[in-house]
C-alpha cells in the first residue's frame, strides 16, 4: 500500500517525517512481549509533543500488521496522538495470502482468551511510555481488528473507548458480558454480508444488557472492508471500498475521539 507506511517500509524500521503544522513524526518498529512470545508493533508520535498525550492502539485486520495500519497510525500521530499498531500474530508471522490469513485469524477468533491477552500485552507496553497518558487509551481496529477492539471492551481491559471499523460483532459467550465501561463506536457497512443483521441485533442486545454507552452507525451501500482501497469496488464480492463511507466513518471517529480523548492544544 502506498503512502506514509510504504515510504517507511523503504526507509527501514525507523523514520522521521516532517509535518509543517507539527514537529517531526518519529516512527519505529518495536519488539514487546506476551509471555515468552515476541511481538512486533509500529509506534509513531510527534516529536514536538513532550507532555503525556492520549494513545490510540490499532488492531490490524486479518492480514496482520501491514502498511495500512501504519498509515492510519501516522494520521493519528499527525493529530497529536501517540499511536501504536499492535501485533496479534507475533514477530515474523505475516500471512502471504488469504489462506494463511484465514488460519491465523480463526485461531484467535476461536480463542478469545489469547486474543485478549495479546491486546493486554500491547496495552501494558503503551501504558509505560512516558509520553502517554495511561488514563486515556483508545483501542480501534479494522475487520478482524474491529472485533478485537470490542473484545477488549468486553474484557474490561484498561481502555476508555473502543472503535470498530467494519468489524465482527459476535463473541462466543455474550452472556458473560456483564459490564462494559469503555465507550463504544461501531462503524458498520449496512450491506455487509459477513456481519448480517442477526449479528447486529445480538450485539445491540448484548450491549444493552451490559448497559454499555455505544453508538452504532450503518453506512448505506457499504459492505465489508469499506475503508480499504485494496478491496476493489465490486460489492458483489462482499468486501469493497466505499469512498463516501470511508470519509464519513473517519470523520465520525475524529468526532468521537474529540469527546472521549481530546488532544489539548
Amino acid at each position: 500500500m502506498k503512502g506514509l507506511g510504504f515510504l517507511m517500509a523503504i526507509l527501514g524500521t525507523s523514520a522521521v517525517l516532517s509535518s509543517p503544522a507539527l514537529g517531526a513524526l518519529h516512527s519505529e518498529m518495536i519488539e514487546y512481549k506476551d509471555g515468552s512470545s515476541t511481538l512486533e508493533g509500529y509506534l509513531v508520535n510527534d516529536d514536538k509533543v513532550t507532555t503525556p498525550r492520549p494513545a490510540i492502539v490499532i488492531v490490524h485486520q486479518w492480514m496482520g500488521l501491514t502498511d495500512y495500519e501504519k498509515m492510519r497510525a501516522d494520521q493519528l500521530a499527525q493529530k497529536g496522538y501517540v499511536a501504536f499498531a499492535l501485533d496479534i500474530y507475533g514477530k515474523g508471522q505475516r500471512p502471504k495470502d488469504m489462506t494463511e490469513a484465514g488460519k491465523l485469524a480463526i485461531k484467535y477468533k476461536t480463542d478469545f482468551k489469547s486474543f485478549r491477552q495479546r491486546e493486554r500485552a500491547a496495552l501494558d507496553f503503551i501504558m509505560k511510555q512516558k509520553n502517554v497518558d495511561a488514563q486515556k487509551i483508545v483501542i480501534m481496529g479494522y475487520c478482524f481488528g474491529g472485533g478485537g477492539a470490542l473484545e477488549a471492551a468486553r474484557a474490561e481491559l484498561p481502555v476508555i473507548a473502543a472503535v470498530s471499523f467494519h468489524g465482527s460483532l459476535s463473541t462466543p459467550a455474550p452472556e458473560e458480558t456483564k459490564h462494559v465501561t469503555a465507550k463504544l463506536l461501531v462503524l458498520h457497512g449496512a450491506l455487509d454480508p459477513f456481519v448480517p443483521s442477526k449479528d447486529v441485533q445480538a450485539f445491540q442486545a448484548e450491549m444493552n444488557s451490559a448497559k454499555a454507552d455505544y453508538q452504532f452507525i450503518s453506512y448505506s451501500g457499504a459492505v465489508h472492508a469499506f475503508t480499504q482501497k485494496e478491496s476493489g469496488t465490486d460489492i458483489t464480492k462482499g468486501a469493497a471500498y466505499n469512498e463516501v463511507a470511508d470519509k464519513r466513518s473517519w470523520e465520525a471517529f475524529m468526532g468521537f475521539l474529540n469527546e472521549v480523548a481530546p488532544v489539548l492544544k
